[in-house]
């Protein structure tokens, strides 16, 4: 250890990853040390744009929101933030991280906030023999550069298929409308989210979908894609032309979105020899098997689980911002003064999901303001929604309203809901299952009227 890293009043902090986990995490690290001492915390980031928040890349995507609309908060001073530079391997014994761009950083402190990368199906002519790259058309939906190629390459009247009716099949689905595209959303499940919701919240969304247009196929199989080469003088180049259904149906498309899922990035801390699972594993503290080395966000995996929603990466980040600015040893104590108690160690132990959706009106302005109009669509889903043995189950749906709420009551506790409509907010239902409160001596009916549930 070098004599300049012994005089540092604090570890130095490398964080791989530019993301919404890693952005939270550096935001809460320099309030926590009211600021950052040069040299002292550096941030490696893939993508060169600044931090954005990557839930709201569907607004982006039908013109509601201008790009620099969803930007993070920037960096305090003092924060090395180099962004379009990525990480290829980590020097555990050396504590130094390798870049592409051939420069070496030291660490005392190494987060991976790698993220997680877009699954891209097994899909007949997906990719050329020998290639690894996607034919022209055919986009993931991940990242702020992907908005921006969907949005290019999206226009009136064009035929686009979106592959995967999950949470963001569905958001892109309805951007891809909002531009006036003809969408075809194919999902091989049973109904729309069913991660989320139950069969007679998913009809209300599916009927939602097809009000705007939207063609929704459910338990469809997609087979393969379907290529041309658009220019004899480029024989290599590919651009799609069809989506080939398992049935033999073809769907004409000249522009497909790959929305089936994400996968953590666990490459770097794999290569690394760290513990690694569905993600990488960390503990309570959100340390990895090496205890200079932790993670969070889409690329951790805590006590089993892998979140992969905005509030977890969140919610990590802020513990381990904790953990990382608790003092490493106690304060000296005067001459016959009582030791001060020892402050709580911080620790995660997960996070209560409630996901949320809003489906803006259409008609709102292609402006840096918020979106606007008259009546939104709202999804709200948390906890557990399917019942146990023994539990309680309250629903009120409302075709003519295309409003649908549920919840499931396991004793004098909130335990789960669905809610799907004009909500306005998700109000004092989330409130009493995120605290575990004890649920009021009322009807259980009342909890999914408008003046008891919001």
């Amino acid at each position: 250890m070098t004599s300049t890293t012994r005089e540092r009043t604090a570890p130095r902090v490398v964080v791989i990853g530019g993301g919404m986990a890693g952005a939270r995490l550096v935001r809460q690290l320099t309030a926590a040390r009211a600021g950052v001492a040069p040299g002292a915390l550096t941030v490696i980031g893939e993508e060169p744009s600044a931090p954005y928040n990557r839930v709201l890349l569907a607004e982006v995507l039908a013109g509601r929101y201008a790009p620099q609309v969803i930007e993070l908060p920037a960096p305090g001073a003092g924060v090395d933030w180099r962004g379009g530079v990525r990480a290829e391997a980590i020097d555990r014994e050396a504590c130094r991280v390798r870049c592409d761009d051939g420069r070496e950083v030291g660490y005392d402190v190494l987060v991976l906030a790698t993220g997680a990368n877009p699954v891209l199906p097994p899909l007949r002519g997906l990719f050329a023999p020998g290639r690894h790259d996607l034919p022209d058309g055919v986009h993931p939906f991940r990242t702020l550069d992907d908005c921006r190629a969907l949005a290019a390459a999206a226009r009136p009247g064009g035929p686009a298929v979106v592959i995967g009716g999950g949470l963001l099949g569905v958001s892109a689905a309805r951007a891809l409308a909002a531009r006036g595209a003809q969408v075809v959303l194919a999902h091989q499940g049973e109904h729309l989210m069913e991660h989320q919701l139950d069969p007679g919240a998913a009809a209300l969304l599916r009927d939602h979908l097809t009000a705007l247009g939207i063609e929704v196929h459910t338990e469809c199989r997609v087979r393969g894609i379907e290529t041309a080469v658009p220019d004899a003088a480029e024989p290599t180049a590919r651009r799609v032309r069809a989506v080939e259904l398992a049935d033999g149906f073809r769907l004409d498309a000249e522009l497909v979105v790959l929305a089936c899922g994400v996968r953590p990035r666990t490459g770097l801390a794999d290569a690394a020899g760290l513990d690694v699972g569905r993600g990488i594993r960390v503990d309570d503290s959100l340390r990895t098997s090496d205890p200079r080395i932790h993670a969070v966000g889409d690329c951790a995996e805590h006590r089993g689980t892998v979140y992969g929603l905005a509030g977890a990466a969140q919610e990590q980040a802020d513990v381990l911002a904790r953990v990382l600015a608790a003092p490493t040893s106690p304060a000296p104590v005067p001459a016959g003064a009582a030791p001060a108690p020892e402050p709580a160690t911080p620790v995660y132990t997960g996070t209560r999901l409630l996901t949320r959706l809003t489906l803006a009106a259409e008609g709102a302005p292609a402006t840096g303001s918020a979106p606007t109009g008259s009546t939104p669509f709202d999804l709200a889903t948390f906890g557990r929604t399917t019942p146990l043995p023994g539990d309680d189950v309250i629903r009120l749906a409302d075709a003519t309203r295309t409003a649908y709420r549920k919840v499931v009551v396991r004793g004098d506790r909130l335990v789960g809901g669905i809610l799907l409509g004009d909500l306005g907010t998700v109000g004092a239902l989330a409130r009493t299952w995120e605290g575990d409160e004890q649920l009021p001596a009322a009807p259980l009916l009342h909890l999914l009227t408008t003046d008891g549930g919001f």
